[in-house]
């Protein structure tokens, strides 16, 4: 078998693009990827991905990990974010290819599922409808008591968890730069909001990302300890900063959102500067996503696979769940773009609030290419 063709395919999921991977062989086998960006990088990955089929046409897909090292190797100089992000497409579908060669999921491969369902939070629960509720077609969250009725619609649907984020305060949340006071206000009233609606039976995530650091990190925390937080999610590139916030409050910390491969994990793992660790298998691969997870497991740690993307990715990382030990709880976005479902040819099975695993051989889904046509990115004619 060998490859004879890798293709970016290019989709507007409102609240970002979705760039999905079509490789091609000359068995008729064609396996998909996904290496979404949120209209950051957008030209750089679709340019790495070419740059990375040179490495591939003529080769056999299945010996997976020899093509990551190679696509690694030649990305040497850059690698980095936008590289590491095209390698990561690739090399889901090509995991793809090879499970479905073989006519088997794609978890198979390492022996087997460890769970048959996976219990799932409702991430993003009320930013997308703060900011883009009219493009996503999707009720508006404009007031406190709108953030309460979300609450209920979590519990209704059946969900045991959600993440949620800073909104409401009018104005976008600047790098470092968050106004503390003003948002220690505004999540003390959201959190607080949620927590009345959904009871105490159900768990409540935040994300902060990496919009504090210093003592506006401490100041949030403290203020969000009587709401009995599952996590409280911060960026970070610096393993002591990290490690000292963990040390100072009562919240178990969540990150590694920014991080793609196990290397980058390791110093913070090393010295524990997280309690449980965020894998996201668009921005790391399938190939890194298991590493992680496994140097993780070493340190007796947790790690929370989350997608923010297309049903695809979600496919992607329920297939991570699946084949590794130490996962917490999976994180999926209710919420999406309408066509979300219309681009693929299955749609994830949740009930109860949990994933039914794939059974369909390689990831279990394939693209609907016409479909995705119908909803181009702006910049598709420039590429």
């Amino acid at each position: 078998m060998k490859i004879t063709k890798v293709e970016p395919i290019i989709c507007d999921g409102v609240w970002g693009i979705w760039i999905f991977i079509k490789i091609q062989t000359d068995e008729g086998i064609t396996g998909y990827g996904e290496c979404s960006d949120h209209a950051g990088c957008t030209w750089g990955v679709l340019g790495c991905i070419r740059d990375l089929e040179a490495v591939l046409l003529g080769k056999d897909p299945r010996p997976v990990e020899k093509l990551y090292a190679d696509m690694y190797r030649l990305a040497r100089q850059s690698t980095g974010g936008v590289a590491l992000k095209a390698i990561a497409g690739i090399d889901t579908a090509l995991w793809d290819i090879k499970a479905k060669a073989l006519g088997i999921p794609l978890y198979e491969l390492f022996g087997g599922p460890y769970r048959d369902s996976i219990r799932l939070y409702w991430g993003h629960c009320g930013l997308y409808r703060a900011l883009v509720a009219d493009k996503m077609r999707i009720p508006p969250v404009n007031t406190i008591e709108d953030v309460f009725n979300l609450g209920k619609e979590v519990v209704s649907r059946g969900f045991t968890a959600l993440k949620t984020n800073i909104m409401l305060t009018g104005d976008p949340v600047h790098f470092r730069q968050a106004a503390v006071s003003e948002n220690v206000d505004i999540l003390k009233r959201i959190i607080g909001t949620f927590r009345e609606a959904v009871g105490d039976k159900v768990d409540i995530c935040l994300d902060i990302g990496d919009s504090f650091n210093g003592n506006g990190l401490f100041r949030i925390a403290e203020a969000m300890e009587p709401y009995n937080l599952m996590f409280l999610e911060v960026d970070s590139n610096d393993p002591a900063a990290l490690l000292q916030i963990k040390q100072s409050v009562k919240i178990p910390i969540c990150s590694g959102g920014i991080l793609a491969t196990a290397v980058a994990f390791k110093p913070f793992l090393d010295v524990r500067s997280m309690d449980i660790a965020m894998v996201e298998v668009a921005g790391s691969g399938f190939t890194q996503s298991r590493r992680i997870a496994a140097l993780a497991d070493t340190h007796e740690m947790n790690i929370t696979p989350y997608n923010a993307n297309s049903h695809l990715s979600t496919f992607m990382t329920a297939h991570l769940c699946a084949s590794v030990p130490n996962v917490r709880i999976m994180g999926i976005d209710v919420d999406g773009a309408p066509w979300r479902d219309d681009i693929v040819t299955e749609v994830p099975e949740i009930k109860d609030g949990y994933l039914k695993i794939p059974r369909k051989p390689g990831l279990g889904v394939e693209l609907n290419e016409k479909e995705i046509a119908k909803h181009p990115w702006s910049g598709n004619k420039k590429f």
